[in-house]
């Protein structure tokens, strides 16, 4: 069972310490962990977290050259036709609300910012289609600034490692303040990274690889998937973009 929250303002000690030696052996286990989004610019990490949403990565890698030899700028995606728009986007899925959002998002960077991605978090969520996490995407791994990514990921490994309790866990604004209260702001951005690295190829929704996870000993929730090492062992992938 996952450990309580903490009752006050502050996280407890104890809590601090466990998920800072978690995060320090993650990055041991994945020191190649980053973004698995391919993109040249802010703009077209912008676009193709955007496209990300209930699809996988590797389909979004799929469709982004072609997209965005056709649209290499906030100009040209603006003035986009639709139906082509949504023809090259169609692969990864509700490709009519993602072209509104596209076609909206260029617009008003256009409009709003000379074609360019702002570099705040207030400014980013005003775009069409641009939450938190897309915004936090952004600025951690195209500007450099700290920022918490909770896609599904992240937010099952924050309630199974009892960073935060369970009702927490649902709503993505509560688990990033919360998540980051445990840790440096210089380490959000990696920190993100390794908790979705993690969820991708060891602790997955259904049946993670407790018996062959890292973190079986620090982990409150061990024993939700096998425990025997060579069965949990067939549930690691090595797999990328997920």
């Amino acid at each position: 069972m996952a450990t309580p929250p903490p009752t006050s303002s502050r996280p407890e000690i104890a809590l601090v310490r466990r998920a800072r030696k978690i995060n320090r052996i993650l990055a041991q286990t994945y020191p190649e962990a980053k973004a698995e989004l391919d993109f040249a610019d802010p703009f077209q990490l912008l676009v193709v977290t955007v496209l990300s949403a209930q699809t996988t990565d590797r389909r979004v890698n799929a469709v982004s050259p072609a997209l965005f030899a056709a649209y290499p700028d906030a100009a040209a995606l603006a003035a986009a036709d639709r139906e082509a728009l949504e023809a090259l986007i169609r692969p990864t899925g509700f490709f009519r609300a993602k072209a509104t959002s596209l076609l909206g998002l260029s617009a008003a960077l256009c409009e709003r910012y000379d074609g360019q991605v702002p570099r705040v978090l207030k400014e980013l969520v005003t775009l069409p289609g641009v939450g938190r996490k897309t915004a936090n995407v952004v600025l951690g791994n195209a500007f450099g600034q700290p920022g918490i990514t909770v896609d599904t990921h992240f937010a099952r490994l924050s309630r199974r490692l009892a960073f935060v309790d369970p009702e927490t866990a649902k709503d993505p604004v509560k688990t990033e303040h919360a998540v980051g209260a445990l840790f440096p702001r210089r380490d959000w951005t990696m920190l993100s990274h390794h908790l979705i690295w993690h969820g991708r190829r060891c602790c997955h929704a259904k049946k993670p690889a407790c018996g062959a996870c890292p973190l079986a000993r620090l982990c409150p929730s061990f024993g939700e998937g096998p425990t025997d090492p060579e069965i949990a062992a067939k549930l690691l992938t090595t797999q990328g973009p997920a």
